[in-house]
């Protein structure tokens, strides 16, 4: 059950990446995840009402931590990619994303078997040949600007990864309920410290709202997956979700998908069969 919950999280990931994409060609990329963190957020608030739970201060504070971490990632993300250097921020953000829970996983105890650690070991170039786009020349310069962005992001989202993580199932949706408002603050503080346009004005902007369920379900699958199955699995599985963005954009876009990414989504599919199968 927890590799399905987290297929789903990386699903609804991805769905939420690629249409955040679409939204961004008509609207501020930042009014757009304002619009869309604070959707979430909404939701999120509502099924505490209706999904018991009885969240500790600990509980609260590691939903905190792990909404500034989403926060911080956004950020570092879309500033990456507004540098024109996709090639490098996508894929190293996404192997980042799970290589930080996955290393606080192991550190915790978590022993996965051997062919699921095997399917770990597949995630991961899969997860960067999938999110590098077809055109982005093959060679990375180190010390780019797009290569730190990508590692500030990878490092945020891993965080949120990590920190959810650690609530356990008795907490409920409070906690995912505090993520989700705080990760709207670090957003909104980053862009006003990098001076960007974060207050949404149109209609174009509203639509990021259409986000947040998206958001909501995603988070939320991820959160009950820790509970059923082991960090260290679960975050590798749902940082595939580079995949089906690409699979959209080929799908919607007529987007054409490279020899490379078809290896990584190849990749990818042995991996979740082999974590599936152990």
């Amino acid at each position: 059950m927890a590799v399905i919950l987290a297929l789903v999280s990386a699903l609804t990931y991805g769905i939420s990446d690629f249409l955040g994409g679409l939204f961004s060609r008509r609207a501020s990329a930042w009014q757009i995840s304002v619009c869309g963190q604070t959707s979430a957020a909404l939701i999120t608030w509502v099924s505490v009402l209706f999904i018991a739970g009885d969240p500790t201060a600990r509980d609260l504070l590691l939903g905190a931590v792990a909404g500034l971490g989403s926060g911080f990632g956004i950020v570092f993300l879309y500033r990456g990619l507004a540098h024109g250097r996709m090639g490098v921020v996508a894929p190293v953000s996404a192997v980042g994303s799970a290589l930080v829970p996955l290393t606080v996983g192991l550190g915790q105890g978590d022993r996965p078997s051997a062919l699921a650690a095997l399917g770990v070991a597949c995630a991961f170039p899969a997860i960067w040949l999938v999110a590098r786009p077809v055109d982005e020349p093959g060679t990375l310069e180190i010390a780019s600007t797009g290569f730190l962005d990508g590692v500030l992001a990878g490092l945020g989202f891993g965080v949120l990864f990590a920190a959810l993580g650690q609530v356990p199932e008795e907490a409920g949706f409070a906690p995912l309920a505090v993520a989700n408002s705080a990760a709207i603050v670090a957003v909104v503080i980053i862009a006003v410290t990098l001076r960007e346009p974060w207050v949404p004005r149109t209609r174009a902007a509203g639509r990021g709202v259409l986000l947040g369920p998206l958001g909501f379900v995603a988070t939320g699958t991820f959160l009950l997956a820790t509970h059923d199955g082991l960090l260290s699995i679960v975050s590798v599985i749902a940082a595939l979700y580079p995949a089906s963005t690409v699979l959209l954009a080929w799908l919607v876009l007529k987007e054409r998908i490279g020899p490379g990414q078809a290896i990584g989504l190849g990749a990818a599919a042995v991996a979740v069969s082999l974590v599936a199968l152990g």
